[in-house]
C-alpha cells in the first residue's frame, strides 16, 4: 500500500514467561513471533521498522532484512514509539504499529483496516474485537458506529464500562505528523510509570480528532502473547488451522489434536497423516504419501507416493518417490534417498547417497556413504567413517551386494556388481565383479567340550 510504513514494537523483555530471551524470539508454529508478525505485515509495505532493545543483538539477527529502531529503556508502547521520531522525521503519511506479540494476524486484515482509516478520512485508527472474557483488556467506549470515544483500561474502568466486550488489540493506524506531535503531550503519571500509546488516542479525542473503530470478526486474531501459558494457547490455535488448512486442500489428517505441524509446512493432495506425528520446519511432502505414527521429521523433502512407516525421525534430508522408510529408520541431515529405495528398521543413515532401488531393511549404519542403484546392504552392516580425527567416505557401486555384519572400513570402495561375504571386515577396495571375504577361517576342535569338563 501507498505512502505506508509499518513499525512493530519488538523491545519488551520477557518477564511474565521468566526468560532471558526476548518475547519475540519465543517460537510458535515452527517460527519466532516476530517473524510471524512480520509475515503478516510484509505484504501491506516494504518499508517496515522494528523497535527493539532487549537482547536486541539476536533481535536484529533473525530478521536482518528490516530497519531498526533502538530503544535503549523499556519505557512503554509510547516511549517505544518516541524512539523511532528520529527516523519518521519528515515522514506525513500513515504509520501502521503492530506489537511485536500478535503472531495470529493476517495481511488481509490488516489491508482491510487501513482501508477503513483512509476511507474514513481518520487521524487513528484502532484495532479492536470482541473477547467473552474480556478481564484485564482496555475497553472500547465508541462515540458511534464508528468512532472511538476513548480507551478505558479494566482498572479505571466503571461497572457500566466494564460490561462492554469490545477491547483494544494494540494495533493502530496513525497520521504519522498526528502520532508524533500527539506523543509530546502525554505523560507517565501512572503506577507503572511509563509512557503509553492508548494515551495518544485520548489525546486525539480531546482534539476533537476522528479517531476509527474496526473490528475483527474473531479475537484469536489478535491475541497476544504474554506468558508461557498463552504460548501455549497461540501454538495450538495456530497448529489447529494448519490441520484445517491442509485438510481443505485434500490432506487427510487422522487425528488433528495429537498432530503437530509447522506453519510452513507443504503436504500433496491425498497423503495420509496418522496420529502423534510431528512436522516441522521446511518440510515438503509431495502427493500420496502415507506417515504412520509416531514420526517425527524437520525439513524434509518427501517424494510422491512414499510411505514412512512408524518411529522415524528424519531431518534435512531428501527422499524421492515410491521409498519405503521405517519402521524405526534415522535419516540425519544431508542423506539423499532416490527413488524406489527401501530403508527399514533400526538403519540409520548420516550424510549418506543412495541410489535407487537400493534395500538397506536391517540394523545398518551408513556414514559418509555414497551408494548406487540396485544395492543389497545386509542387515548389521557398518560403514566405519571415524578414524577418531577424521571422516571418511565408503563407496558401493551399482549392483553391489554387501553381507550381513560387515564392517566396510572407510575410505574404502566396493566396485560394481561385486560381493561382500557377511561377517568381513573389509579394510581395501573390492573390485567390480570380484567376492570379498574378509573373516577368520573356521575350526571345529571334535571333543573339546568333553575334555573341557573333565578338567
Amino acid at each position: 500500500m501507498e505512502n505506508l510504513r509499518v513499525l512493530i514494537l519488538a523491545a519488551g523483555k520477557s518477564t511474565r514467561m521468566k526468560s532471558k530471551y526476548a518475547k519475540v524470539l519465543h517460537r510458535v508454529g515452527g517460527r519466532t513471533i516476530v517473524e510471524h508478525v512480520l509475515r503478516g505485515a510484509r505484504p501491506l509495505s516494504a518499508d517496515v521498522w522494528v523497535v527493539v532493545g532487549h537482547t536486541a543483538d539476536k533481535v536484529k539477527t533473525l530478521i536482518s532484512e528490516v530497519k531498526f529502531v533502538d530503544q535503549k529503556e523499556q519505557l512503554g508502547t509510547g516511549h517505544a514509539v518516541m524512539a523511532a521520531r528520529e527516523q519518521f522525521a519528515g515522514y506525513t503519511g500513515d504509520v501502521l504499529v503492530l506489537p511485536g506479540d500478535v503472531p495470529l494476524i493476517n495481511a488481509a486484515t490488516l489491508r482491510t483496516f487501513v482501508k477503513f482509516h483512509r476511507d474514513g478520512g481518520y487521524r487513528a485508527s484502532v484495532l479492536t474485537a470482541d473477547a467473552d472474557n474480556p478481564y484485564g483488556y482496555g475497553r472500547i467506549v465508541r462515540r458511534n458506529d464508528n468512532e472511538v470515544d476513548s480507551i478505558v483500561e479494566h482498572r479505571d474502568a466503571t461497572p457500566e464500562i466494564l460490561s462492554i466486550p469490545e477491547i483494544n488489540s494494540g494495533i493502530y493506524v496513525f497520521n504519522a505528523v498526528a502520532l508524533f506531535e500527539s506523543l509530546t503531550r502525554i505523560r507517565n503519571n501512572n503506577a507503572q510509570r511509563e509512557y503509553y500509546l492508548t494515551d495518544v488516542i485520548g489525546v486525539l479525542v480531546n482534539q476533537r480528532e476522528k479517531v476509527g473503530a474496526f473490528k475483527v470478526s474473531s479475537i484469536e486474531e489478535i491475541l497476544g502473547i504474554n506468558t508461557r501459558q498463552e504460548l501455549g494457547v497461540v501454538d495450538r490455535l495456530m497448529r489447529r488451522r494448519k490441520c484445517e488448512q491442509l485438510m481443505t486442500d485434500g490432506v487427510t489428517i487422522i487425528d488433528p489434536e495429537s498432530t503437530f505441524i509447522d506453519a510452513d509446512v507443504q503436504i500433496g493432495a491425498d497423503s495420509i497423516i496418522y496420529p502423534s506425528v510431528q512436522i516441522y520446519g521446511q518440510t515438503v511432502i509431495g502427493v500420496d504419501v502415507t506417515i504412520r505414527s509416531f514420526n517425527r521429521m524437520s525439513n524434509m523433502k518427501i517424494g510422491d507416493r512414499t510411505t514412512v512407516l512408524e518411529g522415524c525421525v528424519l531431518d534435512d534430508s531428501t527422499v524421492g518417490e515410491d521409498v519405503s522408510l521405517g519402521p524405526f529408520s534415522r535419516l540425519r541431515p544431508e542423506s539423499v534417498i532416490g527413488d524406489k529405495v527401501k530403508i527399514g528398521n533400526f538403519v540409520e543413515l548420516k550424510k549418506s547417497t543412495v541410489g535407487a532401488a537400493t534395500k538397506a531393511q536391517h540394523l545398518a549404519y551408513l556414514g559418509d556413504a555414497t551408494i548406487g542403484k540396485d544395492v543389497n546392504i545386509g542387515a548389521g552392516v557398518i560403514t566405519c567413517n571415524y578414524d577418531g580425527s577424521k571422516k571418511h567416505p565408503t563407496v558401493i557401486e551399482d549392483g553391489a551386494f554387501v553381507g550381513t555384519d560387515s564392517q566396510l572400513i572407510a575410505p574404502v570402495r566396493i566396485g560394481k556388481d561385486a560381493y561382500v561375504g557377511a561377517g568381513s571386515s573389509i579394510t581395501e577396495d573390492v573390485p567390480a565383479e570380484s567376492l570379498a571375504i574378509a573373516r577368520g577361517r573356521q575350526v571345529n576342535k571334535e571333543g573339546w567340550v568333553k575334555q573341557r569338563k573333565k578338567k
